[in-house]
């Protein structure tokens, strides 16, 4: 397997700390257990968040709250039609008293970086973000700068219908490990929303439970958690079921193959089991998956989005029923 599996102690330690971030964030926002268990999942994962929403539901609260629970540096970007490349890169100042050039680092120069309303920028600025997502590092004037680690875009977005927007693209969506949806919140949960923010502001109250040494050890925990050769085939299935169902223009790339399988061992991990089960999986494919997918334009005439076919393949994809019985003890980890 390459890596020792995680041990009971170290995977008691995800558990609690990840709960303590959910009571955290529970502070700010109340009802959004899923949501926030699938961010966690992303982040532990190394992975980057893209949230979808209308206006007014949370999705920013939900990234300051995520972003405030962790004890890092912080760096928040208000995408406009007029935001350019370099307001999220950096850009180089000459300085005339030394005859050289500075390089003044921008937002993206952080461990968690909140990207509001991202497909409000031009798609010249929205490609800013492909490198420092995907490689980690920024290339400003030829000279490459490494980004800190750990490293987490927390996207928002509003719906692509919305005056004023501009689609991400699929090498762009690609990128997001994950996207949520906040939702409009249960009754119940919205008059605890009256009743808590009535004149307060809702992130008042979210102190740091963790800090990034401990993240990054906790990354390092989920990324060795097992995952049975049954459950990556289960994985390998539902993608090749998206490359080939008629409703899909454009299925899942490997690369969502990839992330789906970190995500379960991450959520896994949060749970405190040293691997992964079949319902890690159900539970994560349509958070990390149906964003990557494009359906055809006969299936949208249906009224079939990306996201109904993906239920629909999840529905009938064989679930592997030995992954359970191949899966270590927790004292195998121990070992």
């Amino acid at each position: 397997m390459g890596h020792a599996i995680p041990t009971g102690a170290e995977l008691d330690e995800v558990a609690e700390t990840t709960s303590q971030v959910r009571e955290s964030v529970g502070t700010a926002l109340s009802g959004l257990g899923a949501a926030v268990d699938a961010a966690l999942a992303t982040v532990l994962a190394r992975g980057h968040l893209l949230m979808e929403d209308v206006p007014g539901v949370g999705k920013t609260t939900l990234a300051r709250a995520l972003a405030a629970s962790i004890d890092s540096t912080v760096g928040r970007i208000q995408f406009t039609p007029d935001l350019l490349p370099s307001d999220v890169t950096g850009v180089s100042v000459y300085r005339t008293d030394e005859h050289r050039f500075d390089f003044r680092p921008g937002p993206i120069f952080a461990q968690v970086v909140i990207a509001d309303e991202i497909n409000r920028a031009s798609p010249k600025t929205q490609a800013a973000l492909l490198e420092s997502m995907q490689e980690r590092r920024v290339t400003v004037d030829g000279t490459t700068h490494r980004l800190p680690e750990p490293f987490i875009v927390v996207a928002t977005q509003n719906p692509v219908e919305m005056e004023g927007t501009y689609p991400l693209p699929e090498a762009q969506r690609d990128r997001f490990m994950t996207q949520l949806s906040v939702g409009y919140p249960a009754p119940h949960d919205e008059i605890a929303m009256l009743d808590t923010h009535d004149g307060a502001d809702p992130l008042e109250d979210v102190r740091p439970v963790t800090d990034t040494a401990t993240l990054l050890r906790h990354v390092n925990v989920a990324r060795r958690v097992y995952a049975a050769p049954a459950i990556k085939q289960y994985i390998v299935d539902l993608a090749n079921a998206t490359r080939t169902d008629p409703g899909l223009r454009l299925g899942a790339s490997p690369r969502a193959s990839l992330q789906l399988l970190e995500a379960t061992k991450a959520r896994a991990a949060m749970a405190g089991r040293n691997h992964v089960l079949p319902d890690d999986v159900k539970a994560l494919a349509l958070p990390v998956l149906a964003h990557r997918l494009v359906s055809s334009a006969e299936a949208r005439l249906a009224g079939q989005d990306s996201s109904r076919i993906l239920n629909a393949i999840v529905a009938r994809t064989a679930v592997p029923t030995e992954a359970r019985n191949a899966a270590p003890s927790r004292a195998e980890g121990r070992r």
